[in-house]
This record gives C-alpha cells, structure tokens and sequence, in this order.
C-alpha cells in the first residue's frame, strides 16, 4: 500500500495555492497599471482605459464637434469607450486566462472568462 493512500501532499498544495494567488494579484496589478486605447471616427475619438477597465482618459478632435450634430459624438464617445474595453478585456485574457486554467479551468468569479 502506498504510503497516505497516494493522496497528494497537503502542504504542496498550500504551496501552490499560494504561488497561484500571489501571481494573480501581480497580474491584476499589472493590469491596473497599463493602460490600452481605442478610438472611433478614424481617429476622432481616443478613450484611454486601464487594463482592469477603468476610464482614464478621452481625448476627442476638435473636428468631431458639431453643435448641430452632438448625437454623432456621443455615439463616437461610446464606440471608442467600447474598443478600448475591447482591448482591455483581450489583455485580460492574456495575463489572467492562464491563471484562471490553473485555478482549474473554472474561471476567477467577477472576471469576463
């Protein structure tokens, strides 16, 4: 018979548990430190986010400004807050995606995958 019954080792499984959460809190800092971009009306429209989401900047061309026409900014607004998002979420993914099939395969509660 094998010795504990072939169980795996519970401190080396602490272990891991605790490497695995240590590198996803230095993920989602790195996340809420690098910022990603998206745009709209090629170009007129640049929204700055956080890799965690968070809206940092918007930066809008003074040809995108029409007094007469201010739905077609919003909209412009909107489209690059979404694109920037986008890319926040992708990069997400590639700093998150790996840890989260670590933790096995199930997802992190909260995250988009």
């Amino acid at each position: 018979m094998i010795p504990g019954g072939g169980q795996p080792n519970m401190q080396q499984l602490l272990q891991q548990a605790q490497k695995m959460q240590q590198d996803l809190a230095r993920a989602q800092e790195e996340l809420a430190n690098t910022e990603v971009d998206g745009q709209a009306g090629g170009g007129l429209v640049r929204a700055t986010v956080t890799g965690a989401g968070e809206l940092r900047a918007l930066k809008i061309d003074p040809k995108a400004v029409d007094p007469e026409d201010t739905e077609t900014l919003a909209d412009l607004v909107v489209a690059a807050v979404q694109a920037a998002n986008e890319n926040a979420q992708n990069l997400q993914q590639q700093k998150l995606g790996p840890l989260a099939q670590g933790l096995g395969g199930g997802g992190i509660p909260g995250l988009p995958f």
